[in-house]
């Protein structure tokens, strides 16, 4: 097994492994998956405080906050789609190509499990790489829009080093003279597709994470607090079938009481330990 210098945490992982073996498991990731790759968190080690985070009631009714929000995205996008998949999304799409996993549910919004090989990903949360019409519906690729922002506002540079929000954007220090960009199609309002704070999970992606999760017969949460309601219920019907339960997590989260083992570590250091295991 990948070397683990702790004796206790290499038990609760050689004893996570023992329940869960021989099962398909479905994977519940959060934030705390994608620190070691540069994107911070919202919450515990490594978080990045938030004292305003955009809520959909704000986007949509105050263009001063559109204004920033879309600079300060802007700003942060590229150094956000440079970030690399760490050894825990690989250790994932390992396990799901052994036949191990049978997916994962993420409420992250970078894409990190998909550039790593998984292929059976629902990004309950939306994604970065893409951006909707809040008026006619058309996508875009975010690469476009960035385009196009760059047309709009030549003036603008992105530096090469700046502090991530964990949704990839920055906190811009001025956005006087920004112009916002609109959909080249109708002229509507463009919207990245991301689930903002105050705007509930699409009903097509929760029934998916539900379909991929009735059909495993086992659960690993991993770096996720379960702070937000969908990934709790999701839990909650994992609880509900009796199906092993393991958390990976540095620090506590709302469903520990219900784990049938909890691993307080990182899970670039957790996730490949289990993969040799299981695989």
């Amino acid at each position: 097994m990948t070397t683990i210098a702790d004796d206790e945490l290499r038990l609760r992982i050689e004893k996570a492994a023992d329940l869960l073996r021989g099962r398909r498991i479905a994977l519940l990731t959060g934030a705390g998956v994608s620190t070691d790759s540069g994107i911070p968190a919202y919450r515990g080690e490594g978080a990045t405080p938030r004292s305003n985070p955009m809520t959909i009631q704000t986007y949509l009714g105050d263009e001063a906050a559109r204004r920033r929000y879309w600079v300060g995205g802007h700003l942060g996008w590229r150094a956000f789609a440079r970030a690399d998949p760490n050894p825990g999304h690989h250790a994932l799409a390992e396990m799901e190509s052994a036949g191990v996993v049978s997916g994962v549910i993420t409420q992250n919004v970078d894409g990190l499990h998909l550039r790593a090989g998984s292929s059976h990903v629902i990004e309950v949360h939306g994604t970065m790489r893409r951006v909707l019409c809040l008026h006619c519906g058309q996508v875009f690729d975010r690469r476009d829009v960035a385009g196009q922002i760059e047309e709009l506002n030549p003036w603008i540079t992105v530096p090469e080093n700046v502090p991530l929000a964990p949704d990839g954007d920055v906190l811009p220090e001025s956005i006087e003279g920004f112009v916002i960009p609109r959909c080249t199609v109708c002229d509507g309002m463009l919207k990245p597709d991301v689930v903002f704070f105050g705007e509930y999970v699409p009903q097509d992606r929760f029934r998916a994470a539900e379909s991929l999760l009735r059909s495993s017969t086992a659960m690993i949460v991993a770096g996720s607090s379960l702070v937000v309601n969908s990934g709790v219920r999701l839990v909650e019907r994992a609880r509900r079938r009796s199906i092993p339960l393991i958390i990976v997590n540095r620090e506590p989260t709302r469903a520990d009481a219900w784990a049938d083992v909890t691993i307080a570590a990182g899970t670039s250091d957790v996730l490949p330990a289990l993969q040799e295991l299981l695989s």
